[in-house]
Parts: C-alpha cells; sequence; structure tokens
C-alpha cells in the first residue's frame, strides 16, 4: 500500500503512496517492536542496515523485504517457515517502506518482496527498463482500499454509504482532530491514499487526519467500536479487523481506468489490485529452491487473514503463527515446495 500517486495504463492501478510519517510515535514504536520479533534473525531497519546475505552466490540464505502492515508479516511468517523447516535456509528479513524496498530489491540488498500493492513507476524503470527486478507471480490477494463506516451505523443510517450523503453526517464525525468538520481517518501518509483529494473535488465537509500507522488506526478504530461511535474510515482489504469490527464501504464514484492519472483531479474510487510478487532478478534466475518456492508461494485472503489475527489478536509470535498455520494446512503449502 505505498504512497505517491502513481498509475499505468497497462494496469490501471494506483501504486501505494510511501509510508511517511507514522500515526503516532508510540504507535511506530510498537510497531517496530512488533516487528523485531517477526524473525529469530531479527528484521532490521533497512535505512540503517542491509543484509549481508542478500544476493549471495551458494548461499543457503535467504533476505525478505517485510513491510509494517500485519498482512505482509504473515506472508514473510508462513514463507520463512517453511524457507526454513522445509528447505532448510537461513531467512533474513529487513523492515522497509515500499518504494525504497524497490530499490534495494534492484541492488541486491533484499532477495524478494512478497506483497506489492502496485508500483507502475517502479516497475517500468526496473523490471521493463533495467531488467534488475522479475516478477514473482501472483500472491493470490486482492487488495482493496476504501471509506469504511461500522456496520452498526451503517445500519441505523442505510444512505450514509452512498458518498453524496456523507455531508448530512459530517457533524456525526467531528471529533477533536477535525475541528468543525467531519474527520475522515487516514492511516500513515506513506500509504497510497488519494483522499485529500478526493475530500476536495468531491465537495465534501471533511478533514483528513492521519493516525501515523496501522496500529494506531487500529487502536483507534477498535475504541470507536467499543463506545458504539460512528466514525469514517480510510482502510483496506484483505485485513483481519473485520472479524472485530464489521464495517461497511461507502461507495465512491465508480473508478475507471485513468481516473486516478492526476493525483490533484482524482474524484473516484481506488481499484482492486491483484497483489504480486517481486524477485532481485539474479535471485530469481540463480536462487535455487528458495526461488522456486516463492514463485510458487500463492494463498488466499482468508488463509492470510488466519494468521494475521493470531499474530495481531492472539497476540502470538508470527514464527508461532506460521508453525500452527502450516500444520493445519499441509495439503496448501506442500504444492509450493520444489518437485
Amino acid at each position: 500500500m505505498a504512497r505517491t500517486r502513481l498509475t499505468t495504463a497497462r494496469t490501471g492501478r494506483t501504486a501505494p503512496r510511501t509510508r511517511t510519517a507514522p500515526r503516532t510515535r508510540v504507535a511506530a514504536l510498537a510497531a517496530a517492536v512488533a516487528l523485531t520479533a517477526l524473525t529469530g534473525c531479527g528484521a532490521a531497519d533497512m535505512t540503517r542496515q542491509a543484509s549481508p546475505f542478500a544476493d549471495a552466490k551458494s548461499s543457503r540464505t535467504v533476505t525478505l523485504s517485510v513491510q509494517s502492515w500485519v498482512g505482509a508479516q504473515a506472508n514473510v511468517a508462513v514463507a520463512q517457515y517453511l524457507l526454513e523447516h522445509e528447505l532448510g535456509y537461513r531467512v533474513d528479513t529487513v523492515q522497509i517502506d515500499e518504494v525504497p524496498a524497490w530499490d534495494a530489491l534492484s541492488q541486491g540488498r533484499v532477495d524478494a518482496i512478497l506483497e506489492d500493492w502496485g508500483h507502475p513507476e517502479q516497475e517500468k524503470r526496473y523490471v521493463d527498463d533495467k531488467a534488475t527486478i522479475k516478477p514473482g507471480g501472483e500472491l493470490g490477494v486482492t487488495g482493496h482500499i476504501g471509506w469504511f463506516v461500522p456496520t452498526y451505523f451503517a445500519e441505523q443510517h442505510p444512505d450514509v454509504t452512498d458518498w453524496k450523503n456523507l455531508n448530512k453526517y459530517a457533524s456525526d464525525f467531528r471529533t477533536a482532530e477535525s475541528g468543525s468538520k467531519g474527520q475522515l481517518m487516514d492511516g500513515s501518509p506513506s500509504y497510497v491514499t488519494n483522499d485529500k483529494a478526493l475530500v476536495k473535488n468531491l465537495g465534501l465537509d471533511y478533514q483528513v487526519v492521519f493516525a501515523g500507522s496501522e496500529a494506531a488506526q487500529i487502536t483507534q478504530i477498535k475504541q470507536f467500536a467499543k463506545e458504539k461511535k460512528p466514525f469514517l474510515s480510510y482502510w483496506y482489504k484483505p485485513q483481519w479487523l473485520f472479524e472485530k469490527v464489521p464495517m461497511t464501504e461507502v461507495k465512491l464514484p465508480a473508478h475507471e481506468e485513468g481516473c486516478d492519472a492526476d493525483a490533484e483531479k482524482v474524484a473516484c474510487a481506488y481499484p482492486h489490485t491483484p497483489l504480486r510478487k517481486f524477485l532481485n532478478g539474479r535471485f530469481a534466475d540463480g536462487g535455487g529452491d528458495a526461488a522456486a518456492f516463492l514463485k510458487k508461494f500463492r494463498w488466499t485472503t482468508e488463509m492470510q487473514n488466519d494468521v494475521s489475527l493470531m499474530i495481531a489478536e492472539e497476540k502470538l509470535a508470527p514464527q508461532e503463527a506460521a508453525a500452527r498455520w502450516v500444520k493445519a494446512n499441509e495439503a496448501t503449502w506442500r504444492a509450493w515446495l520444489p518437485s
């Protein structure tokens, strides 16, 4: 879900903007601590450290880029567990934002990105022009960003699910942070978000307020839900929180190819984006069983959510969650192993 307004005629996808500011300093710290627990080898911030094992010839070590949201952590946890326990690799993970991850992948500082939400500029530069990165196939999960209200509020006010009626409810969504306007709660400014342009271009009486991170936004949504308060939030699928806080999507003007090409003029819904994997070019060709496995790695939204829930709600360490999932889903993951 990275964030800079990037679209392409080839895919019509909106690229996630590069996540920048966290929702809150506390949330950012919490996310960093949680990510450190992701692997026994430790997760490093790419701005400070690159794995010495990435792109190493004849190495039995694989370096995976891991993003801050829990769905991406679930992908990496399961891939890491199987690479280590079934194929005998050491797995090193590196925490890095989405756009810088492409630079690191091209340079061989990481070997693979397992969940990309669409970065057409980077794809053209590194896949088409330089050929330093190669597609690794689809993850099997389709991502979608949208605006959501709690289902308990939508059931009381069914017309709130049409964007044309949002101004009618602006006063219900006011917060201290949004002042006299309704609050549209976003996550991190680094996520793919057109929300400021949408609010302006659709003439909505709302203020975009950034929580700072996925963790902070989840905390705020849970608190609203606990108190049965109305809220309007930028959110995305797949995401395990829907299992805990049912939310209903607000229908924005239909997305059509090219409608989001100009970041300042966007007035349409976000697209549905098949999430994809990308591998460093040398690793894709010479990474042996590890590269073959990662190309075959493909699961469903429900499977990703199962692992995400264990990590985020049950507070299991990612590798513990992965071990539990692997034990219960052998028929699925056996097909990913090189024959």
